[in-house]
């Protein structure tokens, strides 16, 4: 199921309509839908919607259009409507210096204030920022608006602005504009940045996706939006839904979301085992030390199971390209389940892929690729660094400087054993990626750069 975070079911162009929308969009997989108030008026009708659909939800402000309508009884109003359990943030609000349909020093003061308001009552913003980019950011820095974060609206800036908007606390969200064949730009964001940071959403009645361009949006549309962001990402609807649907999840409270753990997760047409939370390193680029989700799927193990438990995680394998042993742990520190459960996946024609860090060898006190051979088709080992030094810095292996070495040995003694070898480096500042390259190309093994993203 897809959020469409933004829709206005109050607008005039759905009348009498907003019954057979919701049910248009809820047999699309729209199950949940936050409308949002553009002033006073629809702040109302928004709540008022609400109550009226269970997968409905609402968001209460004032537009900089009519920025010239925050007074102290306007605020106070949108405190009282705020008030209501089914009112999940304050907005839209924000600058727009592209119509500038209010004079821009009232836009900045009505901006201020719902910041303010919004922090008070502990609820997240939904900014409006059109041709406003620089001055936007410097007033949610000044009014301290990182302290309930938000989501930059129907997103219009570049790469580095998301970025700083993601690193005060802010998503970033996608409408119809990035599926315009001619909106490389927004593609290029939306290339550059994480999934984990992305909202879906329509803006309707505005900003038609390309099946529709021209004509009046409404929230069933959004999933074309998720299918675009989906061929960006090199991702799945399916996968691009769970992550968006948890991203608005953990920002407003709404979706339908299943954090059960995961020992068995999908991630595009491959199955990840996740079979252990240990690790040899303690990677400072490692995303477990914050989240233990990965593309919207939980792996925080509440214990490491046993081939049984992997196998009927796993059902009927068929359906996937590969399986790959690959969670928020090191999969060779269990080398018995590893063998065991490969075994099983190899005498049902499955591709068998290792992701690891290479030390298992210094782990076992022996050699143990031969006992991978004619069980793993591919490993994929993280060297991450050119250099020990480098390497016990960033990954900081419990082996020491011992680790890198050990990680070199593996590729080099993994060819004979394993058909497929490839070495990674994470894409971090200052790390010398051809220099990584040349180390795995003198080991003889392929070498693939993962990206990394600094606000991920």
């Amino acid at each position: 199921m897809i959020v469409d975070t933004h829709a206005h079911l109050d607008s005039g162009q759905f009348r009498d309509e907003v019954d057979a929308i919701v049910a248009r969009a809820a047999a699309a997989g729209i199950d949940t839908i936050l409308t949002v108030g553009c002033d006073l008026p629809g702040s109302r009708a928004s709540v008022a919607l609400a109550e009226r659909f269970a997968g409905v939800w609402a968001g209460v402000g004032i537009h900089p259009h009519d920025a010239a309508t925050v007074d102290a009884a306007a605020l106070a109003e949108l405190r009282t409507l705020a008030a209501h359990p089914k009112v999940v943030a304050i907005g839209e609000t924000g600058l727009d210096f592209y119509r500038d349909r209010a004079p821009r020093e009232v836009q900045r003061q009505a901006f201020r204030a719902q910041i303010r308001l919004a922090v008070d009552l502990g609820k997240p913003l939904i900014v409006h920022d059109r041709d406003a980019h620089d001055e936007v950011l410097a007033i949610l820095r000044d009014e301290r608006a990182a302290e309930v974060g938000g989501v930059m609206h129907c997103f219009s800036g570049d790469l580095a602005l998301a970025r700083e908007c993601v690193a005060l606390g802010f998503f970033i969200s996608f409408a119809g504009p990035l599926t315009y064949p001619a909106n490389s730009a927004l593609r290029a964001v939306a290339e550059g940045l994480p999934v984990d940071v992305m909202l879906v959403e329509t803006d309707c009645p505005y900003l038609a996706p390309q099946p529709w361009r021209g004509r009046r949006c409404e929230p069933a549309h959004v999933r074309a939006t998720a299918e675009e962001l989906a061929r960006v990402k090199g991702l799945t609807l399916i996968d691009v839904a769970r992550v968006t649907t948890l991203n608005a999840h953990r920002l407003f409270g709404i979706g339908t979301i299943d954090q059960a753990t995961r020992i068995a997760y999908v991630i595009r047409n491959s199955l990840y085992l996740n079979i252990t939370n240990r690790c040899t390193n303690r990677c400072t680029f490692c995303a477990k030390f914050k989240d233990f989700t990965v593309k919207g799927h939980q792996l925080c193990l509440e214990h490491e199971p046993d081939a049984s438990e992997v196998i009927a995680a796993i059902g009927d394998p068929a359906p996937y390209a590969e399986v790959v042993f690959c969670g928020y742990g090191e999969s060779l520190l269990r080398l018995d389940l590893v063998r065991e459960v490969a075994a099983w996946l190899k005498a049902r024609g499955k591709t068998v892929r290792v992701n690891t860090d290479g030390q298992a060898n210094l782990v076992h006190g022996r050699n143990i690729l031969p006992e991978l051979e004619g069980l793993v088709d591919a490993v994929s080992v993280s060297l991450n660094a050119p250099d020990a030094a480098t390497y016990q810095r960033i990954c900081q292996s419990a082996y020491g400087e011992r680790g890198y070495s050990a990680v070199l040995e593996f590729l080099r003694e993994a060819r004979k054993h394993i058909p497929s070898v490839t070495a990674t480096a994470v894409t971090l500042p200052g790390i010398d990626i051809e220099a990584c390259r040349r180390v795995a190309e003198a080991l003889g093994v392929e070498f693939r750069e993962r990206i990394f993203n600094e606000v991920g």
